[in-house]
């Protein structure tokens, strides 16, 4: 999995960050995920092709996280797209994106379609022959979901040198590698352990946008390869985080070690404070396997 921060600025932009959207790569595909206003430039400037991605998903309708869908999808119908383009997010998203398409008389040459999400419970809501996707119910001023993005299980490893020592035919290697017994012109039976390797463990990369501190995420997302959990204030301003229902960085760390996630990304970080580093300085009390996210970041996982 390779992701690339495209912001990381909660509520506003800055000369110098973006509002949240962030681009995952799984098994070379790649998806959009939020869409704040300036995304566009940005992924221009971090030399992302625009026909690469096919799946966007919004995690609530705060402007600082889909207020740059309608000038992305413009850009797509005037650079000639064909392909469809499949936008998860909250009910009324459509009717945003319809509504400014029609009073613009900007329709699109390509379809959008739409998924909305309702649903307060953890739902599947892609599966994709190279990866799933999981909505993660979140606790926010208005409806929220995070997503969770898993790798397919990939096949079997084939040790060749023990298909051929049986002298298998070659015609039954798709079988092995899915996992099936060999059975030989005698009767003698193969097991699969003896013909394969485990495959690489399935990694996982889990979203958290905007949300106070709620430990319901913890069993969806155990065991994350990589977890990027907002966290809009310090320590300091707790109660301000209370109130308008968002996390501190001591908060995300202590979800991302009840979790046991393998790597803590921070990110949608107020602009009141100066330093960004304060953060994971904060956090890796907690949890130190900690980074703080970066416009233009990549992350390899």
């Amino acid at each position: 999995m390779k992701l690339t921060i495209i912001g990381c600025n909660a509520a506003t932009p800055t000369t110098t960050g973006n509002p949240t959207a962030q681009v995952l790569e799984v098994n070379n595909q790649m998806v959009l995920i939020d869409c704040g206003e300036g995304t566009q430039t940005a992924l221009r400037k971090n030399k992302i092709r625009f026909s690469r991605i096919n799946h966007i998903f919004i995690s609530h309708l705060h402007g600082d996280h889909f207020y740059g869908l309608i000038g992305l999808i413009s850009t797509f119908s005037l650079l000639k797209r064909e392909k469809d383009l499949h936008i998860f997010g909250p009910k009324g998203l459509k009717e945003i994106i319809l509504l400014q398409l029609k009073l613009s008389k900007s329709w699109t040459n390509f379809k959008l379609l739409f998924h909305e999400l309702e649903s307060k419970a953890s739902e599947t809501i892609l599966t994709h022959e190279k990866f799933l996707v999981q909505s993660i119910p979140l606790k926010h001023r208005v409806y929220t979901n995070g997503f969770l993005f898993k790798e397919q299980p990939k096949e079997r490893k084939l040790l060749i040198h023990k298909a051929l020592e049986y002298n298998i035919d070659k015609v039954y290697y798709k079988g092995i590698k899915k996992g099936k017994d060999v059975v030989l012109e005698d009767g003698t039976i193969i097991p699969n352990r003896e013909l394969t390797e485990d495959p690489p463990k399935v990694k996982s990369y889990a979203f958290c946008s905007d949300t106070m501190y709620t430990e319901s995420i913890v069993p969806i997302i155990q065991g994350a390869t990589a977890l990027y959990h907002e966290s809009t204030f310090l320590e300091q301003h707790s109660e301000l985080a209370k109130l308008t229902k968002h996390t501190t960085a001591v908060e995300a760390a202590y979800i991302a070690k009840k979790a046991n996630v393998g790597l803590l990304i921070l990110g949608h970080f107020s602009t009141r404070y100066p330093d960004y580093n304060m953060f994971k300085n904060e956090a890796i009390s907690v949890f130190e396997n900690t980074e703080i996210a970066k416009d233009e970041r990549v992350f390899e996982f």
